[in-house]
């Protein structure tokens, strides 16, 4: 069995073999010309950077209440600039994005309390938080861009709603719907084959953790339950902002 390096070495080795996989993603992204530069480095020197922050929270470095309560806010902020720069094609796509990511990241982490899902700890605020953000984020980001591709294939039939004296929302309900439901599926198809096709990382990570498979396993169904809750208001907010689009075709 090969024995990886202790000590400075091995955290040497351990950037330096992460930082070559993810060249080698970003090479086979700029082979298929996907036209995403070096995106994929920088996200990854992002992350370590952020990761590193969420270390010391959860190291108890930063654990007093407004340390905490300002670290959320930095990756709510975060979460909601990152979407909206996503979304500036899209009708009201900033504003929707910010109140999308919002709304669903505080309705559905206050839940998790709420309803005593989870003990009300630093640790589990913070990883709970974290998972259902990033999510509600992405929820938000794939509906706006859905939406827009989809409401300027189909303008015509927006105009034909709005000539009829249809509202804007009722113009584009159907594509809203669409758009949501289509962000959806790859989450509910995860949470259907949860324990049979993957182990999610939530699961995997408690039980690297120490905790038992049965408090894993619970800890794993609320994040899945939260993510699709997360994702579901957050895809919602986005399409009813964008449906009060005036405008044809649609851009």
């Amino acid at each position: 069995m090969i024995e990886l390096p202790q000590g400075w070495a091995g955290e040497a080795w351990f950037v330096a073999a992460l930082l070559l996989l993810t060249v080698i993603a970003t090479l086979v992204m700029r082979w298929a010309r996907l036209e995403l530069g070096w995106q994929a480095v920088t996200a990854v020197l992002r992350a370590a950077l952020q990761l590193g922050v969420v270390a010391l929270v959860l190291s108890g470095v930063l654990s007093t209440p407004w340390t905490v309560a300002l670290f959320i806010l930095l990756m709510l902020t975060t979460a909601s600039l990152t979407s909206a720069r996503r979304l500036t094609e899209v009708y009201q796509g900033r504003r929707g994005a910010v109140l999308g990511v919002l709304a669903a990241s505080l309705l559905t982490v206050v839940l998790v309390f709420a309803l005593h899902l989870m003990d009300w700890t630093v640790r589990y605020l913070i990883a709970v938080a974290g998972i259902i953000i990033g999510n509600a984020m992405a929820g938000a980001t794939l509906v706006g861009r859905t939406f827009h591709a989809t409401a300027r294939e189909r303008a015509g039939e927006i105009e034909g709603w709005l000539a009829l004296g249809a509202t804007p929302p009722v113009a584009h309900d159907d594509i809203g719907r669409q758009s949501v439901r289509e962000m959806l599926i790859p989450s509910v198809d995860q949470t259907k084959s949860t324990g049979l096709v993957t182990l999610p990382g939530a699961f995997v990570g408690a039980i690297m953790g120490g905790a038992s498979p049965v408090e894993a396993a619970k800890f794993q169904l609320v994040v899945l339950a939260g993510i699709l809750l997360a994702k579901a208001v957050s895809g919602i907010v986005v399409a009813r902002v964008a449906g009060r689009s005036p405008f044809v075709p649609y851009g």
